[in-house]
This record gives structure tokens, C-alpha cells and sequence, in this order.
């Protein structure tokens, strides 16, 4: 039953995100099972939302956050990962051993920048990604410094 309803939340999150404006190109999410982190590296800044259960209030009002934003996300080439199933035990539990729910940051080296054990607006997101230097490499070589 959980199961079906985290894969319920999760095609309405990406159909969502996909359908909400035709021109406007979709905010990638994906299953934590369907993620390798190593194919990120170097490309795009990475957002995973940890939760137990797929039900938790938190995981779908992050969803709703990161859609509300997604523009400015997807400026920033982030792509959102999420395990709301506990008991999968995907490799990337595995590997960041979350307890309930939180919010991790990862940069394009790969590194964690910020983990939060609360949900986080993309306006926070997009706030910290933009001190990161990395990205303030990103907008002198654009000639858009914020």
C-alpha cells in the first residue's frame, strides 16, 4: 500500500512538473532506485528528500515546494531524487543513512553543501546553490552575476 502510494506521489510529482507550462522545460525527479549519483558529478546539482514513509506530510510539501520554484531550479541544473520508502533500501539510503525525513543539497563535485531535517523552499535552494563557487563561476562566465 505504501509503496503504490509513493509511486503515486511520485509520477504526480514529475507530471507535475513536466505539464505545468508547456515552454518551460521540466524539473528532472527521479526514485532514489532509479538514481546513481555518479552520473550527476560535474553535470547538475542534485536535491534528495529523504522520508520514511511516502504519507509524511513534509515529503509531499517539499514536492510542492520544489514545483513552486522550478524554474529557478532548473536555472541552477538541479535534479530532485527522492526515497520515501525506507524499506527499499536504495544505495543512496544506504550510503547518507537519513533518519525520517530530510533534505540534502549536493553539489556538482558531489559533495554535500547542506542537509536540512525540515522541508526547504527552492527560493532557500536556489539562495544557497548561488553562493556556492561553483555557480558564481557559472554567472561570470554567463555575464549574468546576480
Amino acid at each position: 500500500m505504501l509503496r503504490a502510494t509513493y509511486l503515486a506521489l511520485l509520477m504526480m510529482a514529475s507530471t507535475s512538473f513536466a505539464d505545468h507550462h508547456d515552454e518551460e522545460p521540466a524539473l528532472e525527479v527521479m526514485s532514489a532506485l532509479d538514481a546513481n549519483l555518479q552520473d550527476f558529478v560535474w553535470h547538475n546539482r542534485v536535491v534528495i528528500i529523504f522520508s520514511d514513509v511516502p504519507n509524511d506530510p513534509r515529503f509531499v510539501e517539499q514536492l510542492e515546494l520544489l514545483e513552486s520554484g522550478r524554474a529557478d531550479l532548473i536555472e541552477r541544473d538541479v535534479i530532485v531524487i527522492t526515497d520515501a520508502m525506507r524499506s527499499d533500501h536504495s544505495d543512496i539510503r544506504q550510503h547518507f543513512r537519513p533518519r525520517g525525513f530530510a533534505v540534502l543539497l549536493i553539489g556538482k563535485d558531489g559533495g554535500v553543501k547542506l542537509r536540512k531535517p525540515f522541508p526547504w523552499s527552492a527560493r532557500e535552494i536556489s539562495r544557497a546553490i548561488d553562493k556556492m563557487p561553483m555557480r558564481q563561476q557559472e554567472l561570470r562566465r554567463n555575464g549574468t552575476r546576480d
